[in-house]
């Protein structure tokens, strides 16, 4: 613990590029500030509005506008026209204004992400550390860095690199970089129950729909989903329940539209439908993810770090490719490399009857293998880690401020 005197000098800048690296990075600062409440730790997130940062009173600095892409513009060069006509290159230049103005204010850089925030990092001419949560060697069995980040990395301004994996960890130890570390993902840690009282058959399968976090992809993404359940029931019956975590963009008005839209009936948090005389019910939670993800048998799952959180959890996925601008086929394939066999991708049909159809086939097929299911636990461990990696980066954090 630093004495009081050294702590009340030290500001942390936390910068992070997207929704999953704002929350990894916003729990990294709810430790910190736990840790020492003498740190002052604001936030820059490059892409969004930063809710994650909000959610933890973690203050923003950042010039914020909320892209079209939603920071996923890599996937599609579509969507990078997109943000381009919707100020992208203006926003960049008030950023980096913004980071050179407001850099000698710091002490310290926490940058989180890929080489954007490493490039913010190095901009401001402060000690930092690395969190790679963007990069992951189990893409392509080795990590072929860009040329800026490993010119960043290997700065003696960058103390520690952090990885998610330790397949990654022991990459880049190969590859010659020092002071590289895991101590795990600290999405992790968001996964503890809020005794909800979800109603659930414990005799029952219950399958967790996940339609991701951007609005209005998310509401398409539950459509498919939706289809999904339908062909479930229709083909092997109606001994399912289906739970659904929901993001605060989508409202009570786009549910009953979306209903109405694909004849279904919503009413009081559920969506109804009846089908070959059985009726099926899809409960709809927006403040019930974590018990959802912990009680669920199986995922079908159309997003970004959820999937890596039920993954982590030992949960099998089902991905169904969706319009994007995020969860495309090119998305969903790249997440599988990642996860490993945990995570199938049913193929990328034009024919959504078709492809609704795989998936509800490889989930009762997945569900009737205890053996796949044991693998399923064993490769979550593995691939994505336990629980307590923000409170370890945040004590290494603390320990590098402290001396520097």
């Amino acid at each position: 613990m630093l004495s009081d005197k050294n702590c009340s000098q030290k500001k942390i800048l936390l910068i992070s590029n997207g929704h999953g690296e704002d929350l990894n990075s916003s729990l990294i600062g709810e430790k910190l500030k736990i840790l020492n409440p003498h740190f002052q730790v604001d936030s820059f997130p490059i892409v969004g509005e930063g809710k994650s940062y909000l959610n933890k009173n973690i203050p923003i600095v950042a010039p914020l506008q909320q892209m079209p892409s939603g920071g996923i513009f890599y996937l599609n060069p579509i969507n990078f026209i997109k943000d381009l006509t919707s100020g992208l290159i203006t926003l960049t230049i008030q950023q980096i204004v913004t980071i050179n103005r407001i850099k000698n204010n710091y002490d310290f850089c926490v940058a989180v992400g890929d080489v954007v925030p490493l490039f913010f990092a190095y901009l401001t001419g402060k000690k930092f550390v690395s969190f790679l949560v963007a990069n992951s060697s189990y893409y392509e069995n080795h990590l072929k860095l860009p040329f800026l980040t490993k010119l960043i990395l290997n700065s003696n301004r960058c103390l520690k690199i952090f990885t998610k994996d330790e397949f990654t960890r022991d990459d880049l130890k190969k590859q010659g970089f020092k002071n590289v570390i895991c101590e795990g993902y600290p999405i992790m840690d968001t996964l503890v129950s809020s005794k909800n009282n979800l109603p659930i058959n414990p005799q029952l399968p219950m399958i967790a729909l996940l339609p991701g976090s951007r609005f209005p992809e998310a509401l398409n993404n539950l459509i498919l989903e939706l289809k999904v359940c339908e062909i479930l029931v229709k083909k092997y019956g109606g001994k399912w329940q289906f739970y659904t975590a929901l993001v605060s963009t989508i409202k009570e008005n786009d549910l009953r539209d979306l209903a109405l839209q694909i004849d279904w009936k919503y009413s009081q948090g559920i969506l109804k439908k009846e089908i070959n005389g059985t009726e099926i019910n899809i409960h709809l939670y927006y403040d019930a993810f974590a018990d959802i993800l912990l009680q669920c048998n199986l995922v079908i799952g159309m997003a970004g770090t959820a999937v890596e959180q039920a993954v982590g959890l030992g949960k099998p996925v089902v991905q169904i490719p969706g319009e994007g601008p995020q969860f495309t086929y090119r998305f969903a394939e790249a997440q599988m490399r990642l996860l490993g066999l945990n995570v199938i991708t049913v193929e990328d049909n034009k024919d959504i009857e078709k492809k609704c159809e795989q998936g509800a086939d490889k989930i009762k097929e997945i569900l009737q293998n205890s053996n796949f299911l044991e693998k399923c636990v064993k490769n979550g461990k593995e691939r994505i880690g336990d629980r307590g990696a923000s409170l370890k980066m945040a004590h290494h954090i603390e320990q590098l401020v402290s001396v520097n």
